[in-house]
């Protein structure tokens, strides 16, 4: 019978499901997109049990659609967007309140508050993060302290706490098994990532029950078996990343220095820094990339929050295009964006400005600017905004940047990758699959069960589909580079790191 690995990618707006085979192609895919909530200006929130429902949609979706069952699969690797915080109620398996994302500002002044008592190397040294309303401890604080009843039954031990690969296995075993990786473990600013453990002085600081913890486990082992009727059949549940260290994964950037970018909703820079963390001292995170079998491998990132998202809201927000992919075609029906630069700061500003409270910047305009030098302006924003954080990854870790492997998205946009090498001045280098993220919890998931024998076996597997060198003439990037600076001046707010 033939075997596949059928990688679940939860994202920040859609949920996914693909099958791979033993040459990690995919054979068979579903996506389906579910609702945005966004109660006040600067929260951002999911249903949890329609994050479920959409998952276990794409999910019948992607094996029927092949003709396969349970009995064919050898293992699920799942991947998620990191940070955002579910809380539920261990005994009834119901949600205390909606999903709180990653991008969601709510905490931003308690974060203020214990940033100027002092707590930001503390936090930094146990954890690697930035004090930031970003990760998931202060809106788990705020869960607690705002819904009805929530501290009490956390209290008696009754609510339990997950990133989203936590309330996926959750609902695939039905409450059998509560565990997370290394990887989300080290997004939650919870997890000691030296020790690699819960670290109880931060839980005590935030005022969480141990009790409400996941189990951190490797990122590639057995969790436990499927219990859910989406199959007929028990499967084993074997691998998990956050959604950028599987992609990092994926891309098979696995030697020290090998850095990838993924441009979806928000862009993900990160750089292998092989088995010990580097701290940064450009306000990059460092974080657990993976843990398969005793190894850890440790990574530099750089978080950029709006990124994709900024066609989102061209299409959504201002209603200048219909679909997303409209984008590049608008874009390319100018030469350039005559003097536009537009800094996407639309839910604050992530590395290494890390200004929560910035707001999004289109400076430049004139009285013959289009809505294509706008649309092209954004496209730049999103390239602009990675050569700073490549920047300041360069420095921390005395590694100049020589290729840089892009996925997501909006990687399959041409004149964005075209700018992207022209502005760093180094090959932009797009894979042969793109899915990457899905790619590397189906790779995670397969070295588990025996389905590839080891990294030098999935190493072989790795192709690439196009090459962008850089063009433009060092003069113009200069130019350029120096009206991006000035944009970047005109949008922080002043309460940065």
């Amino acid at each position: 019978m033939k075997k596949y690995i059928l990688a679940l990618d939860q994202g920040t707006s859609s949920s996914r499901a693909i099958v791979f085979n033993e040459k990690g192609e995919p054979c068979s895919a579903s996506q389906k997109e579910f609702t945005q909530y966004f109660p006040q200006p600067g929260w951002v929130e999911h249903n949890p049990n329609e994050i479920w429902s959409s998952l276990a949609s794409v999910i019948a979706e992607a094996i029927t659609t092949i003709g396969i069952n349970g009995l064919n699969i050898a293992g699920i690797g799942i991947t998620n967007q990191r940070e955002t915080t579910i809380v539920w109620d261990g005994e009834t398996g119901e949600p205390v309140y909606n999903a709180i994302v990653w991008q969601d500002r709510r905490t931003s002044d308690y974060c203020d508050r214990i940033k100027n008592e002092g707590m930001t190397d503390f936090i930094r040294k146990k954890t690697g993060l930035i004090i930031d309303a970003y990760f998931s401890a202060t809106k788990i604080r705020w869960i607690l302290e705002n819904v009805p009843g929530a501290k009490e039954k956390a209290r008696n031990g009754r609510l339990r706490f997950g990133t989203v690969d936590s309330w996926i296995v959750w609902m695939l075993t039905r409450g059998e098994v509560h565990v997370t990786d290394v990887s989300n473990a080290s997004r939650t600013m919870l997890f000691n990532i030296h020790e690699l453990k819960w670290d109880k002085e931060l839980l005590e600081m935030f005022g969480i029950p141990e009790s409400m913890m996941p189990e951190v486990r490797s990122s590639s082992e057995i969790y436990g078996y499927t219990k859910t009727t989406i199959f007929a059949h028990e499967v084993p549940i074997s691998g998990i990343a956050g959604d950028q260290q599987a992609a990092l994964f994926g891309q098979m950037c696995i030697e020290p220095g090998t850095i990838k970018n993924t441009y979806g909703t928000g862009c993900f820079l990160l750089m292998n820094s092989g088995n010990k963390p580097i701290l940064s001292s450009n306000n990059l995170l460092t974080t657990v990339a993976w843990k398969i079998g005793n190894d850890v491998c440790y990574a530099l990132e750089g978080s950029i929050f709006v990124a994709g998202s900024v066609v989102q809201w061209f299409r959504d927000g201002l209603g200048i295009i219909k679909s997303s992919s409209e984008i590049e075609a608008l874009a390319n029906t100018v030469p350039d964006t005559g003097g536009v630069f537009f800094v996407p700061a639309l839910t604050g500003m992530g590395a290494p400005y890390w200004d929560q409270y910035a707001k999004g910047c289109i400076c430049g305009i004139s009285r013959g600017t289009t809505a294509a030098h706008i649309a092209r302006a954004a496209l730049e924003g999103i390239a602009f905004q990675t050569m700073d954080i490549v920047k300041a990854m360069e420095n921390d870790s005395g590694i100049d940047l020589k290729e840089l492997k892009v996925d997501g998205g909006a990687s399959r946009n041409n004149l964005l990758l075209q700018f992207q090498a022209d502005i760093l001045g180094t090959e932009v280098i797009r894979p042969k699959v793109t899915e990457t993220t899905a790619l590397g919890a189906a790779y995670l998931a397969g070295l588990a069960v025996g389905y590839w024998d080891n990294t030098d076996h999935i190493r072989t597997q790795w192709e690439a589909e196009s090459r962008f060198a850089p063009k433009m003439p060092a003069e113009q990037t200069e130019l350029l580079k120096e009206g991006w600076r000035d944009a970047i001046h005109r949008t922080l707010s002043g309460k940065t790191v």
